[in-house]
């Protein structure tokens, strides 16, 4: 390092804003401010995109909508876990082929942040290690231990080979600007003790030595070694400082856009307004690089969920939903919060920034001006009280917990609580799964089933002495694993014979299990995200003789993070006791000779849907547990995206045309309360602030990528694990309803028209625009319209006392047969119903 600057050779193109395949010498570097990019400064808006979370079929439209929502950069993760199964033997097939995601970015013309850790958390199985790792001799995972660091050293640098291989990287005119390792790991390494910084200092030294021509950075590590830069993670990050800030930028690398969704929990919503306070804060107080997590969240195909509970809608309220739409207004508002810090860049990257007060605690101005060069950003940040304050001789009104961005110092471009961009209302139409070959909708032409044995099947069963905990023996082959124990009750002084029950006691690290007593469910218990363990006392009866009791155990998604996240067990290690005999004592069966089954028999052969083993009969088996079931069925008509509903059944996991959707559980209900009626923006916000859907399942819809489908003929198989009707689940294609926006007169003018504005010295009014999702569409017709004093919401609008006749005409005539359409919000416009009262339009309109 010389200086505060490290200097990176590297070759990069640039052409109309794409990467071409031509290259000349340039430079990617970074100093206090900013990273520099061919020996300039760039203030730069990332998002994150987890490549195997979607398909390769939806990677160029995500990325395109990433792009026309103002990212620069595209920033993933990479899954060793995925990519190794099994040590030294790669899969980058389909959704894991990473070379060619990348490739997708460059040519969609944006920079990419490779996540390499190879440590990800992310909600992930396993925090996205291999389980191979566990089983090493004298392993210890994320410390200063010789077998760790050897097999993270040679994954880390497999991934490097691999880029450098397809010239990914910017020295060589590739797209990759930064790359990251290890991962979050100052929130536990003071358990690891001294160890930890040894670890670190290693782990930044290999890293650089791998020699990427790039910077490397290291997320939520302030103690970072010098060679990499250290980042914030969070919900917001204005108010954190790097160490060594004469030398580091100021960047964010994972902005949370929501939070992830668990099973048993209620969803998880960021309001937009506070998501954009939280972006424009955090330029504001000097940062240069911000990341949201995520951008596209998408689906945890198969069992990939970590958490444990993780639920297989990975969605994360970000702008991109989980089926590849924008989800509005938040994709579109956000796009607007790009733009208008774009248009401060060349001040932000000049010079450091001035905080000016502007009076009172909650209310902050800063500057960022050189020569003639000049941008400002207003925030109040008081959680309930709207305030007016003067700046450079000029009055602004600032809504609470907003931020105006001035990149004049005059003019306001945006408040971030004031949104312009319009509301989508999604739904989804369902198609009933009925038995109907002839429709193109129908799934069922006819149900199958094969029962799933209870207790030991397969030949490669064994016998132990104990119980044994589970991963250490399933390795996460499968999410299951049978103990089964043979008893004789024969003893009438042990067992009472007066038809009265004993008491089954089990005890389980989680994640949830199944008593059968002779073959017939007796009972169950679950645990939660917060304590996965699970502890049940099922009443039993035995009949005389011998009599077996099969406990299926089952995981839910392996823990993905904490210290020593890896040596979190599960399964049943007891006691397993049988309770309430006759004599009132207690017999403990868990040191007896167990059999132990890993996985069921069915997982070997049926998701494929291919074995002749199926069974066709009119009497359908329903609600009963352990049953497969097989559906031929054609895919809905249309280019809409596509879910089930699996409303009917209770838990297990589904495959269409041999591909794991994931797990489902609409039997999982989220709490009841917690739940508020509407969601205030203001304040601080955290995990449990928005949610909705209290008292609901935690996810009834799951989705299914258009590319698995065939027109016709596609196979759909379940596993149904607690017992359910497979006839009632249905299909569920997602759509949008209605547009909706509500402007008011105190709205600044659109952002796009801020350079033309300034150009011909005018200010524009507010004005109202709609659009429709989908380029084949019109807007049909106006449900709602009026002008003055509207009450409500998107999809509940109501008229006030103060409107103007005229409101419904105008927008009907701006609107109707159109695909976009924008409407001044003014008196010239509509007339004035009440002088002297501030007014504003809300619209709602379909297209079609």
């Amino acid at each position: 390092m010389k200086g505060s600057e490290l200097r990176i050779e590297v070759v990069v193109v640039l052409v109309l804003g794409v990467l071409a395949t031509a290259s000349y010498c340039a430079t990617v570097t970074y100093d206090h401010r900013a990273l520099v990019i061919d020996g300039k400064r760039r203030v730069l808006v990332s998002g994150s995109i987890h490549y195997p979370r979607s398909t390769p079929e939806m990677w160029p439209d995500l990325i395109q909508k990433s792009k026309d929502g103002g990212l620069d950069v595209i920033e993933t993760y990479v899954f060793w876990n995925l990519h190794e199964p099994v040590r030294g033997q790669y899969d980058f097939s389909g959704r894991k082929d990473l070379v060619k995601f990348v490739k997708i970015v460059a040519q969609a013309g944006l920079y990419v942040h490779l996540r390499i850790g190879p440590y990800v958390c992310a909600e992930w199985n396993y925090g996205g290690f291999p389980l191979w790792l566990h089983f090493i001799p004298g392993i210890q995972l994320r410390t200063d231990n010789e077998p760790f660091k050897a097999e993270m050293q040679r994954f880390t640098a497999k991934i490097v080979d691999m880029m450098k291989k397809e010239k990914l990287y910017t020295t060589q005119g590739g797209p990759i600007i930064l790359s990251q390792i290890e991962n979050e790991y100052g929130i536990v390494d003071e358990a690891y003790g001294p160890a930890a910084q040894t670890y670190i200092n290693w782990a930044a030294s290999m890293a650089v030595a791998l020699d990427t021509g790039v910077p490397w950075v290291m997320c939520l590590q302030d103690d970072a070694p010098a060679s990499v830069i250290s980042t914030c993670n969070g919900f917001y990050c204005d108010q954190w400082t790097p160490k060594l800030p004469d030398k580091r930028p100021k960047m964010w690398t994972e902005n949370w856009s929501g939070w992830f969704l668990s099973f048993g929990g209620a969803v998880p919503q960021r309001p937009v307004e506070d998501l954009a306070f939280a972006v424009a804060r955090f330029f504001q107080r000097g940062g240069t690089f911000q990341n949201y997590y995520m951008y596209h969240g998408g689906t945890n195909f198969g069992r990939s969920t970590g958490g444990p509970f993780i639920a297989t809608s990975y969605d994360y309220d970000a702008p991109i939903d989980e089926y590849g739409l924008l989800r509005q207004p938040k994709w579109g508002h956000l796009k607007d919060v790009h733009k208008a810090i774009k248009l401060c860049e060349e001040a932000i990257v000049a010079t450091d920034p001035e905080i000016v007060s502007v009076g009172g605690p909650n209310l902050e101005a800063t500057v960022y001006k050189t020569g003639s060069v000049c941008a400002a950003f207003l925030a109040n940040i008081d959680t309930k009280s709207d305030a007016t304050v003067t700046f450079n001789g000029n009055s602004y009104n600032l809504p609470a917990w907003s931020v105006s961005i001035l990149p004049d110092c005059k003019n306001v471009v945006l408040n971030t609580a004031k949104i312009n961009s319009a509301a989508m209302i999604p739904s989804f139409m369902h198609h009933s799964l009925i038995d109907d070959v002839d429709s193109s909708e129908a799934l069922g032409s006819g149900w199958s089933w094969i029962n799933e044995p209870v207790g030991i099947s397969k030949d490669d069963a064994f016998t132990r002495v104990g119980l044994l905990e589970q991963i250490n023996t399933t390795a996460d082959k499968s999410d299951y694993l049978w103990y089964s124990l043979r008893i004789d009750v024969t003893n009438s002084e042990t067992f009472l014979q007066d038809g009265s029950q004993t008491v089954l006691h089990v005890e389980s690290l989680g994640h949830a299990l199944h008593a059968f007593i002779n073959g017939k469910l007796a009972g169950s218990g679950i645990g939660n995200s917060n304590n996965a363990k699970v502890s049940v006392e099922i009443p039993v009866a035995f009949a005389s003789g011998k009599n077996t009791i099969d406990l299926l155990s089952l995981t839910v998604g392996l823990q993905n993070v904490g210290a020593f996240f890896d040596k979190s067990g599960a399964g049943i290690t007891g006691p397993v006791q049988l309770k309430g005999l006759k004599n009132g004592t207690t017999i403990d069966l868990s040191s007896q000779q167990w059999t132990y089954q890993i996985g069921l028999k069915g997982e070997d052969s049926l998701p494929s849907g291919s074995s002749s083993q199926w069974v066709s009969q009119p009497t359908l088996p329903k609600k009963q547990p352990l049953t497969w079931y097989k559906a031929k069925f054609n895919a809905p008509d249309g280019s809409n995206p596509v879910a089930i509903d699996f409303t009917g059944l209770g838990k297990g996991e589904a495959w269409v045309n041999g591909q794991s959707i994931g797990r489902y559980w609409p039997t999982n209900i989220s709490p009841t309360s917690g739940c508020p009626d509407s969601c205030n923006y203001r304040g601080p916000y955290d995990s449990n602030k928005c949610r909705k859907n209290c008292g609901k399942p935690s996810q009834e819809l799951y989705h299914v990528p258009r590319s698995w489908l065939k027109p016709n003929d596609n196979t759909l198989v379940l596993l149904e694990e607690i017992g359910g009707d497979p006839t009632q689940i249905s299909f569920a294609t997602r759509q949008i309803d209605s547009l909706c926006s509500h402007v008011s007169e105190s709205h600044p003018s659109p952002v796009d028209m801020w350079s033309s504005d300034s150009k011909a010295g005018r200010k524009s009014g507010p004005v109202l625009s709609l659009e429709c999702p989908f380029p084949n569409q019109v807007i049909s017709s106006i449900k709602f319209a009026s002008y003055g004093k509207p009450h409500g919401t998107c999809g509940s609008f109501s008229h006030g006392q103060c409107k103007s006749t005229r409101a419904l005409s105008v927008v009907q005539k701006a609107c109707v047969g159109s695909r976009t359409c924008s409407v001044e919000v003014s008196v010239n416009t509509f007339g004035d119903p009440c002088k002297g009262v501030a007014k504003s339009l809300a619209v709602e309109a379909s297209c079609r």
